[in-house]
């Protein structure tokens, strides 16, 4: 007799909840008193992934390794995917896995014809800080909510950075890089600028201080070089292969893990750059892209209530531009309520119950699934590794029925690449050419450093800058120094936007108008 016609009433209501007739990510067979029936697969379909999702668990108890399974299935059904690899070990997603007894083992008791397969990846490092592409973005494309997250600053300062990215904009001084910023502010405080900011509330010397400190400090931990450029073009993230097969992007963390605040912002950013340039797409077949977040609660720890708005509304409203987003981290509760109730899909490792904080974790977790046969509290701690309770959207939008769940094996290499590895495989990226040599072009540091100086000061210090591009020639009867022309003359005048459009295209043609988080827009 066949495990499904075995089947008590309530799991046969279960394996009926996840049989669904179009394409699917086959996750593992369910689990149903004490036996893993194959004959009873759980699955996620193909459609509902932009429905976004939660992958959560205890340190250990296979998140990672769920990861690399869904995303070697998306891969193989053609949709690009992108990976947060906090601990290095992601990079055998391109390789073919080793077959071994233990993995034979998990393919038989689950029903999985195991074959092991390699899928087309491509490596990213924040600002080249470890093996992969670099991904810089410029300080404007960045903007002053996430940048105020990074710099820990308080919603008085974030305001005031607010107005000081507004007053660079309507300049035309471009801040591709923090020594921009830094000669921004410096200059809205001196004599000469702080008339600027009069009208529209002005800069506090407190305030300028504290941002400048902050950038400083921010520098002094290595972090100047994840802006400037050429900036990361987030359509890169949307490629596939000759073959078809999704690429699947792999942004190598291990390098800034001990710099949290950096790298979780950063993959904010990125989400927020899809959402300006993808448009409206509606219900898809498939998604166009599956976004994983991990160490997600990175994310929301000391975050204002505005940045969780602005986190919450780019969660709801990017799926419909056909892009999933799974978060990655422990414990539901790491996640805010309203961000929460966004994800249609859960994928509940084990959690670990050893003091009070941790039960009342495990409390709160079983609080927010749905009505199940299992005695979840007892299950989510009796869950050994590569095992999970699941519920997700079905065909019709409803959820299906909680399913105890022993997953599959994933394909690819359970274990990272070698370095020498990585760096041949990013040497070869056909957007090494594109990405890998930083370049210095003028901006609003240079813009400022070359205003003519007071009677009698000295020429401003440019030391530690490459030499800018080229400027055009200026208009013919500029004024001389008897008629000092204004800020705005002098940046207009000396060709500012053709120097714009001699840059590597990230800022051509922004708009002034800044995104839920601050960001700058960008026409592709």
């Amino acid at each position: 007799m066949s495990d499904s016609e075995a089947l008590p009433a309530e799991a046969e209501r279960i394996r009926a909840g996840y049989a669904f007739t179009g394409p699917a990510l086959d996750l593992g067979a369910l689990l149903w008193d004490g036996r893993c029936l194959a004959g009873a697969p759980v699955r996620i379909p193909l459609p509902v992934l932009n429905r976004h999702g939660l992958v959560a668990g205890a340190t250990g108890t296979g998140k990672t390794k769920t990861l690399q399974l869904m995303a070697e299935q998306l891969s193989a059904q053609g949709v690009p995917v992108f990976l947060a690899d906090i601990k290095g070990d992601l990079s055998g997603i391109s390789r073919p896995g080793v077959s071994n007894d233990r993995v034979q083992g998990r393919a038989a008791e689950v029903g999985q014809s195991w074959a092991p397969a390699g899928f087309p990846a491509e490596f990213l490092a924040l600002g080249g800080s470890g093996h992969g592409i670099p991904v810089r973005a410029t300080v404007t494309s960045f903007g002053p909510v996430l940048l105020s997250k990074v710099l820990r600053l308080n919603q008085t300062q974030e305001q005031s950075l607010g107005l000081i990215f507004h007053y660079a904009d309507t300049k035309g001084l471009d801040l591709v890089d923090l020594k921009d910023l830094r000669a921004v502010v410096a200059f809205l405080t001196s004599d000469e600028g702080r008339a600027e900011l009069k009208d529209i509330g002005g800069l506090s010397d407190a305030t300028a201080g504290v941002i400048l400190r902050s950038l400083t400090a921010f520098e002094a931990q290595g972090m100047a070089d994840f802006f400037g450029e050429p900036e990361f073009d987030t359509a890169d993230l949307l490629r596939t292969a000759p073959d078809g097969r999704g690429v699947v992007s792999v942004l190598e963390l291990p390098a800034v893990q001990d710099r949290p605040q950096l790298f979780s912002t950063f993959l904010m950013w990125m989400l927020a750059d899809l959402f300006h340039d993808l448009p409206e797409l509606g219900d898809v077949d498939k998604p166009r892209l599956v976004f994983f977040f991990d160490e997600a609660h990175l994310l929301f720890s000391d975050a204002s209530r505005a940045f969780l708005e602005s986190i919450t509304r780019t969660v709801r409203l990017i799926r419909s531009k056909g892009v999933g987003v799974f978060f990655v981290t422990q414990t539901p509760k790491d996640v805010p309520s309203d961000v929460l109730g966004q994800l249609g899909n859960r994928v509940q490792h084990a959690l670990r119950a050893f003091t009070p904080d941790d039960q009342k974790a495990l409390k709160a977790t079983v609080r927010t699934f749905p009505d199940s046969a299992y005695d979840l509290e007892e299950l989510l701690t009796g869950l050994g590794t590569g095992e999970a309770v699941v519920t997700v959207l079905g065909e019709t939008g409803a959820p299906t029925p909680v399913a105890a769940t022993r997953l599959r094996a994933p394909r690819s290499l359970m274990g990272p690449v070698d370095g020498p590895g990585l760096d041949l495989a990013v040497r070869e990226s056909a957007l090494h050419g594109r990405y890998a040599q930083a370049v210095d072009r003028e901006s609003a540091y240079e813009r400022l450093s070359e205003r003519p100086p007071a009677a009698g000061a000295p020429e401003p210090a440019r030391a530690g800058r490459a030499a800018p591009a080229p400027r055009a020639a200026r208009t013919p009867g500029a004024k001389g120094p008897e008629e000092e022309p204004s800020l705005v003359e002098q940046v207009v005048g000396s060709g500012v936007f053709k120097s714009l459009a001699r840059s590597v295209g990230t800022q051509i043609g922004r708009e002034i108008t800044r995104s839920l988080f601050g960001t700058a827009r960008r026409r592709r």
